[in-house]
This record gives structure tokens, C-alpha cells and sequence, in this order.
């Protein structure tokens, strides 16, 4: 049995760990309600703007006129992939990593190159620890011109001829318990994919001035950055869910494991003050004698 000092110095020590837990969760708690209303904000706009450009691709001229718009046979593919800095958020991380090597399991000879830019520093680490092959790295803060920079650094890819198709890997965020692996293809553009509402019969009975192609022109490299940072807010919505989550989980943990540890002391500590009692009756039955 350990002894009583060995006890109390783990008691002591859990219930620090109790303590840093409990203010995880509620820090995390507290930024997660901003940004579970920043990712459900942006939501109708993003669906809006994707059934938008299915109106403007049935209405234009040449469906197929802008250069993100174009098909070819698919030979050299990007994963753009949404992960978290820090850890302790349970299987959010771990999650996307796992649909990551499923994706080059399921098509490592389908294509004949398949690259990878990461958004997050956990998504780059697993990555150069399984040596697959990353083009660029970008920093997991949330802000739109971070998704701007990637939806123009792939697009410039793809229009070269460096990719022929882009997709995104990310959590959506569901609920505080609940996070949705998602893998989308977002090069070439296909308005409409995104279950947006506008690609229905009336889709040519709009008039756009000055021209439908004109806008979707316009439009796409927006379109495409707004995807991107939808995917930045619904994955730090879910990465915060998932702290919280964890922690909280964490914090239960350790209280459980005081109360077992204080048990396991009063034992200790009644079992060596009935030892030091039955050594005096044992003394004292000594002197009698």
C-alpha cells in the first residue's frame, strides 16, 4: 500500500489538474457561444451566394467560360486540411486525421500525386510525421483574410495546371457534443453542390446587368474564399464544443479519482493508527507480564 505522504501528494496534484481543467471548460464555454453564432450567421449567406451562382451558371452563355469552372481528367489533387493549434479537445483532431489517411488509402492510385495544405499546426504535424507531401502551411486563426490568401493561392494553382481538383477537409460543427467530418470538393467550382436553393426551373428568368457571365466571373473567387471561411468558423466552433466537452469530461474525472484517493488514504491512515494501538496494548501487555 502507498504510503500516507505518497497519498496526499497525488491528492494534491489531482486536484490541481481538477482546478486547470474546470477553467479550460469554462474559458472554452465562453468563447464557444461567440463562435457557434459567428459560424450560424454565416451560413445563410454562404447558401445564398451558392445558389446564386447555380442561377448565373444555368444563365450564362459558356457554363464552362471561367477558368474554375473548367473539368479535366483529375491527376494531381489538393486537400486542403482544417485542424485545430492546441489539443485536449478529445477526437476533433484526431477525427480529420483519420478521414485524411482513409482519403489516401481509398485514392493513393487513383491519382498520380496528391498534395496537401494544412490550416492548423496538429493537421501539419501528423502530416510530416506520415511523410505526406505538403505544399503550404497556414496559420488556424480565424480571420478572412487567411481564407482569402488560400482560396487565391489554390485558385492560381488550379488555373496553372498544378491541381486539377481542390477539397476541403474540416469539422462541421453539429452541437457542443457533436462534430461532422466533412470532405468537399470546392475545384472546379460546381454552384449548386452545396444544396442551395437557387438551381431550380426559374433559374434563367433573372436579368443581370451587365452580364451573367460577367458576374459569375466576379463572383466565383468570392465564392470560393466565403467556402474556405465558412470552414475556418465551423471548425473553431467545433474545436471549442470539443474542448468544452473534454474537459468537462476531465474535471469529473478528477473528482472521481479524489474521492477514490481520499478513501484509500482514511484506510491507509486508520489501518497505521490501529497498528500504532495494537503495538501499545502489545507494550503494555508486556510491562504486565
Amino acid at each position: 500500500m502507498a504510503s500516507l505522504r505518497a497519498i496526499r501528494t497525488r491528492i494534491k496534484s489531482v486536484k490541481g489538474t481538477q482546478k486547470i481543467t474546470a477553467a479550460m471548460k469554462m474559458v472554452a464555454a465562453a468563447k464557444l457561444r461567440r463562435a457557434q453564432d459567428a459560424a450560424l450567421r454565416a451560413r445563410p449567406y454562404a447558401e445564398a451566394m451558392d445558389a446564386l451562382l447555380s442561377r448565373l451558371s444555368v444563365a450564362g452563355e459558356d457554363q464552362d467560360a471561367h477558368p474554375l469552372l473548367q473539368r479535366r481528367p483529375v491527376k494531381k489533387v489538393e486537400l486542403v486540411v482544417l485542424t485545430s493549434d492546441r489539443g485536449l479537445c478529445g477526437g476533433f483532431n484526431s477525427n480529420i486525421v483519420r478521414r485524411l489517411q482513409r482519403f489516401f488509402v481509398d485514392h493513393g492510385s487513383e491519382y498520380e500525386r496528391i498534395q496537401i495544405s494544412t490550416v492548423g499546426r496538429r493537421g501539419r504535424d501528423y502530416a510530416k510525421k506520415r511523410g505526406f507531401t505538403i505544399r503550404k502551411d497556414w496559420p488556424a486563426k480565424v480571420h478572412y483574410g487567411t481564407a482569402r490568401g488560400i482560396a487565391d493561392d489554390v485558385s492560381q494553382e488550379f488555373v496553372r495546371g498544378d491541381i486539377d481538383a481542390v477539397f476541403l477537409l474540416y469539422n462541421r460543427f453539429q452541437s457542443a457534443l457533436v462534430q461532422r467530418v466533412t470532405l468537399t470538393q470546392i475545384l472546379p467550382a460546381a454552384p449548386g453542390a452545396g444544396g442551395g436553393s437557387g438551381s431550380g426551373k426559374y433559374a434563367a428568368d433573372f436579368l443581370y446587368e451587365p452580364t451573367a457571365d460577367q458576374v459569375l466571373e466576379a463572383l466565383l473567387p468570392q465564392h470560393l474564399a466565403v467556402q474556405i471561411w465558412q470552414a475556418m468558423l465551423e471548425s473553431e466552433a467545433g474545436f471549442l464544443g470539443a474542448q468544452m466537452t473534454a474537459m468537462d469530461s476531465a474535471t469529473k474525472n478528477a473528482k472521481e479519482m479524489v474521492a477514490r484517493l481520499t478513501l484509500q488514504y482514511n484506510r491507509a491512515r486508520q489501518a497505521a493508527i490501529t497498528k500504532e494501538l495494537m503495538e501499545i496494548v502489545s507494550g503494555a501487555e508486556a510491562l504486565k507480564s
